[in-house]
């Protein structure tokens, strides 16, 4: 299948999972340091401390992106490495290795996409009360300011929050994600301070002259155990009730206040006169992280999830599908299905695919991964991208996750998403096969 010539290819990354050099140059901790550092948060007591070293590495990662083709890199700017406590002057070392990254980038002609908030609150900003604060919102918008302020001359593309929904539910809601905190009250509070945060961003990048301005989101196509493997099958009426619930509370919760100015009537909110205003300043991309579908099905009596207040009368359910190393079911038609449908409801916006990628268990053999089933995987996600395009949605690009293994959160070192394997005792990178085909699918879609 052929892409429209100026789609983009590339691949993503976040900083906290990949950079390391955690007391290195000024920067301070941040909430998955100390998270991290908790016994029982984290599989085997794995930390971000080194990670893939990228910090050191950049300049070979960058020759291995070149390689591959690459178009695209989208990476996160740690904020602790800018601001050690979260407020305050920039750290001039902090943001010089992301100048000397971004020159890298350039020069090997891959243009950076750069994430202000990949979820490493400064753990300063935490101790002060973190996302349920609403001064936290401001403190992002002066960050965010001071990274433009160094990049802003090369920097063409800007994402202001890396998946919200994740950083308000999992991290204050059932506690899993850093900082580990586990209040209703306080999730909802954090959703529309993140939102409030995104806003004043947009809004000063802007004033700054950002030409490309982006919103990450975790969606998910959300359907009855019926609809995965059948998608004319209509649901019951409370099945259906279900499924409007759950689209409502994961994701037009964020989309609805960004492009319509307002929020869905499910939603429990704090917005004082005037935020709205701000949240829904114009952006020109959203960016969707698709892995799988959200399936569900009405359960009178059932209690809200802690990640989903409000989800009372719903179970989640399991998708009847072969499934990867994490248990997640591979649905590719679902990342179709949700595309052209965002398309259609929001039709004033660009998409892209920001994330997309799966771990499967790596063996490297006589030097080589024979990673056949990421390939597989990628493959068929692709054809269904290129499927949401001839359906008319407006996708603009493809960025796979990830460009390298790397501390894939809560689950440690254990779950392998990358295109190039890590070896993380001695930090060797090896292309797998994976790689060396989506190196072959960017150049048969070339101008």
């Amino acid at each position: 299948m052929k892409f429209p010539e100026s789609f983009v290819w590339g691949a993503a990354t976040a900083s906290y999972q990949i950079e390391g050099a955690v007391d290195e140059d000024g920067r301070g901790p941040s909430i998955w340091d100390t998270f991290s550092r908790t016994p029982g948060n984290v599989a085997m007591g794995h930390t971000g401390d080194v990670a893939c070293d990228h910090y050191h590495r950049y300049r070979s990662d960058v020759r291995l992106m070149r390689e591959l083709g690459l178009k695209a890199y989208r990476f996160s700017v740690a904020w602790p490495r800018i601001q050690a406590d979260g407020t305050g002057p920039a750290n001039p070392k902090g943001l010089a290795f992301y100048d000397r990254l971004v020159d890298a980038l350039l020069e090997a002609e891959i243009s950076p996409y750069v994430t202000l908030y990949h979820w490493d609150l400064p753990q300063a900003l935490e101790d002060r009360g973190g996302w349920p604060l609403r001064d936290t919102a401001y403190r992002f918008a002066d960050y965010a300011v001071a990274v433009h302020d160094r990049l802003g001359d090369r920097v063409e593309h800007w994402t202001t929050l890396n998946e919200p929904w994740v950083s308000a539910f999992l991290g204050y809601g059932n506690g899993v994600h850093a900082p580990g905190r586990k209040d209703a009250d306080d999730a909802e509070r954090a959703a529309h301070h993140l939102l409030l945060a995104h806003g004043l961003a947009a809004g000063r990048l802007r004033e700054l002259g950002a030409r490309s301005l982006m919103l990450v989101v975790n969606s998910a196509p959300v359907l009855t155990p019926a609809q995965v493997n059948d998608p004319a099958s209509v649901p019951g009426e409370a099945d259906a009730a279900a499924v409007d619930r759950i689209h409502a509370l994961l994701t037009r919760r964020f989309l609805d206040p960004v492009l319509r100015g307002r929020y869905p009537d499910e939603i429990r909110h704090e917005a004082r006169d005037g935020d709205l205003e701000i949240i829904s300043t114009p952006i020109d991309l959203v960016g969707i992280n698709y892995y799988n579908p959200c399936v569900v099905q009405a359960a009178p009596g059932e209690p809200a999830d802690l990640a989903w207040p409000g989800s009372e009368g719903i179970r989640f359910a399991a998708a009847d599908a072969p499934t990867t190393a994490m248990g997640w079911p591979i649905v590719p038609d679902g990342l179709s299905r949700l595309l052209v449908r965002l398309s259609r409801d929001y039709p004033e916006v660009g998409f892209m695919v920001t994330e997309n990628g799966a771990a499967f268990d790596d063996v490297v053999d006589g030097g080589r991964v024979h990673d056949d089933d990421r390939i597989a995987y990628l493959a068929e996600h692709l054809r269904e991208v290129g499927h949401a395009i001839e359906a008319g949605a407006d996708v603009r690009g493809y960025l796979v996750w990830s460009l390298l293994d790397n501390f894939e959160w809560a689950f440690g070192y254990d779950e392998r998403f990358g295109l190039v394997h890590v070896d993380y005792a001695t930090q060797a990178r090896t292309p797998k096969d994976s790689a060396l085909w989506y190196r072959d699918v960017i150049a048969g879609n070339g101008p």
